[in-house]
């Protein structure tokens, strides 16, 4: 890419760390090779191995997120640092440093607000063959729930525009906060883009902090309270539609016997059944006014995303070098 196009450009790199020692110098520099104007900032979510003090030695600048979780690390990094341009990844070395220039040009040539570096092979090594089934599955389960802009929701590899990250309200706490970026861009109908890049493997003495089903079942957890959020009226509507379907269940013998005998023996069948058609009718209203106010909510975000800058309206004139980017006085303490 040429420099042109970038050293106009704040540019910001991102590395959420929880025990990356024997990762995270080298994935430094690699950014630091890759973009060497870009300020590199790694957040330590409480390692014990020396994390920190390896990234300040690579030459990043680094801060202390106490409260653990994936989540808290990045809703701090985007509401401590100014950037026009984010890019995020993991500082375990499974991502290609090499391959942030190609996820820059991409966010700029596409106009894009998001850029997911897709990973190549990723079912073929997730760490463990139940990593590699959930990935297909809660794919799946996404583009039925929420549309087919993505096919890897969980790559931790990504580049964001300004408008983004500061209209993105993060309310995750671990790794499903991946999801949520990606129901953020859905939800607003924002321009995303894919990239394919090649997915490396840990190396030696570096271990996964995922674990299959309790991760699993917080992502889980995620997809239906964002479903709830951003779609109330499906997510009402098929609870709704169970209730109805239990009333229906018990109604039907007890209506079959009324019509035969002209008698209603099971009274308390009737009764639950008519409660349970009662609370579908609560439900499916429920969901028909969570709806509007859902709706409302969005048209807000967009709003307020509209009302951003560009990165295009915020680079330096023609010739100027690149500012560092710029983290707010007061959120971040050196570590």
């Amino acid at each position: 890419m040429a420099r042109s196009r970038t050293d106009k450009l704040d540019i910001a790199v991102l590395l959420p760390c929880y025990n990356e020692a024997a990762t995270i110098g080298p994935v430094v520099r690699g950014f630091r090779a890759t973009l060497p104007d870009a300020a590199i900032h790694v957040y330590d979510n409480n390692s014990t191995d020396g994390t920190a003090l390896q990234a300040m030695l690579a030459g990043a600048h680094v801060v202390r997120e106490r409260r653990q979780g994936k989540g808290h690390v990045v809703r701090r990094m985007f509401a401590d640092i100014d950037a026009d341009i984010y890019i995020i990844a993991d500082g375990d070395g499974t991502y290609t440093p090499g391959d942030a220039e190609e996820l820059v040009r991409t966010l700029l040539t596409e106009r894009a607000d998001m850029v997911v570096g897709t990973r190549r092979g990723v079912h073929a090594d997730a760490g463990r063959q139940g990593h590699a089934l959930g990935n297909r599955l809660f794919n799946l389960l996404y583009r039925t729930i929420f549309g087919p802009d993505f096919t890897d929701i969980f790559s931790g590899y990504r580049a964001f525009s300004r408008r983004f990250v500061k209209s993105f309200p993060a309310v995750s706490g671990g790794f499903e906060i991946e999801t949520e970026m990606s129901v953020h861009a859905s939800r607003l109908k924002l321009p995303v883009s894919e990239l394919e890049l090649d997915y490396g493997r840990r190396p030696e003495g570096s271990h996964s902090k995922l674990s299959t089903f309790r991760d699993g079942g917080k992502i889980l957890w995620m997809f239906a309270m964002l479903m709830k959020e951003t779609r109330p009226f499906a997510f009402f509507s098929t609870i709704s539609a169970t209730f109805m379907l239990a009333s229906l269940g018990f109604m039907a013998p007890v209506l079959a016997e009324y019509f035969q005998t002209g008698l209603v023996s099971r009274m308390p069948t009737w009764v639950l059944s008519m409660a349970l058609m009662m609370i579908s009718f609560m439900l499916f209203t429920a969901g028909v006014i969570l709806d509007s106010v859902a709706r409302a909510r969005a048209e807000q975000l967009r709003i307020h995303y509209m009302s951003l800058e560009t990165p295009s309206a915020t680079k330096a004139p023609l010739g100027e070098a690149a500012p560092a980017s710029r983290t707010r006085p007061g959120k971040a303490d050196a570590a």
